[in-house]
């Protein structure tokens, strides 16, 4: 019996000192709520809008009627239109763009032959001249947004044949670019040095404040000339080393042993690396001068993981999420670096035509030392 009460106190007081810890009770309603959220709502493997662009060499009613029968599918969105296939092209290297449709000046004449072979109930000679209305060129680095589009390549025209089309003809060509072997490998590795730099760079950082009040150094910092500023950059330089260690290991694995391609240049990808390194690492930081201990960094560090592996573009296409939870994904640093990885390793990108996501990772990376610091130095106050 006094076994039992003595257990029982115990349960009480562990109950009583978790429901006085507002951070932990909050956060620990929050993870189920967000993954519900995220898997219910964001994440959608069945992509709809897919942003493409179009070079239509024909400028005619039926290559305008074609354009307006492929957006119907609500599969694509044509959001760039292009005057030339190389433009056209620099678009999807990076990632402006994920598919082109080429549609040739003889459409006209490739519908008529279509419409002809259709009407056909054996096999002709017709077919041997019979070609696909257009062509799609496709960035297949992402696999799930490759067979979303080659799922129009047999896409039926009866409006704008008002006959059955020929059926062994397919509607449209599909070049996948990057990867045409389809391998889940070439998107996943390049991805994985992004989950893996955001898991262990955050992890690490996020304790670092925490661990100096916890084992009494705090005070012994005050004491020191040493400015908030130059704490928190000696907190992250030495695990820059780190991360280095970590994306040698992963590229090095998965050239030589997934056969993954090394198609850009190895100083641009150190470049943009070292930049993530960096946004990762503050926001380990900030949240850091918010934990009042290391269990509450390691809660809130989980908080922060498991959208930016969900949202980032590294399981899920970012075009199949809804419009809000791609606000959420712009916000975080794994999103912008997972395109720049991909972009350099995979499609051969100068990192400066990417500005957009090079820049803001810049400025996350400044704005997050500078919180970080306000926040010692009031912690400090």
């Amino acid at each position: 019996m006094k076994t039992l009460q003595r257990i029982q106190a115990i349960v009480i007081k562990e109950l009583t000192q978790f429901k006085r810890d507002k951070m932990s009770f909050g956060i620990v309603i929050m993870i189920p709520l967000i993954q519900l959220t995220l898997f219910g709502f964001a994440i959608n493997t069945n992509v709809r809008d897919i942003p493409v662009g179009v070079v239509d060499h024909s400028q005619t009613t039926l290559s305008r009627a074609l354009l307006q029968t492929v957006r119907a599918t609500q599969v694509v969105k044509f959001t760039e239109q292009y005057t030339d296939l190389p433009s056209a092209q620099a678009a999807i290297a990076t990632g402006k763009v994920r598919a082109v449709l080429v549609i040739p000046p003889d459409v006209a004449q490739r519908l008529a032959r279509h419409k002809a072979v259709g009407l056909e109930t054996p096999p002709s000679t017709n077919e041997q001249t019979s070609r696909p209305l257009a062509q799609w060129i496709v960035d297949g680095s992402d696999t799930m947004i490759a067979a979303a589009i080659k799922g129009l390549r047999a896409m039926p025209l009866t409006e704008l044949l008002k006959s059955p089309s020929n059926r062994l003809t397919p509607t449209f060509a599909v070049a996948l670019f990057y990867n045409p072997e389809q391998r889940t490998v070439v998107n996943i590795v390049p991805g994985l040095i992004g989950v893996i730099l955001t898991m262990t760079m955050i992890m690490f950082t996020s304790a670092a404040i925490v661990r100096e009040r916890e084992r009494g150094n705090l005070e012994m910092l005050i004491t020191t000339p040493i400015r908030p500023m130059e704490l928190m950059l000696g907190k992250i330089i030495p695990y820059m080393f780190i991360g280095i260690i970590q994306v040698t290991i992963i590229l090095t694995l998965g050239h030589n042993v997934f056969d993954v391609p090394m198609n850009g240049s190895l100083l641009q990808l150190a470049a943009a690396t070292l930049l993530f390194i960096m946004a990762s690492l503050t926001l380990g930081l900030v949240i850091s001068t918010l934990a009042k201990s290391q269990l509450q960094s390691m809660q809130m560090t989980v908080f922060v993981l498991l959208p930016s592996i969900l949202l980032s573009g590294f399981m899920f296409p970012y075009e199949g999420m809804p419009m809000t939870a791609q606000y959420i994904a712009e916000a975080l640093p794994a999103t912008h670096f997972m395109r720049l990885v991909r972009g350099v390793v995979l499609r051969d990108v100068d990192i400066l035509d990417m500005t957009y996501d090079i820049g803001w990772l810049a400025i996350f990376t400044m704005v997050g030392l500078a919180v970080a610091s306000f926040r010692f130095k009031k912690n400090l106050e």
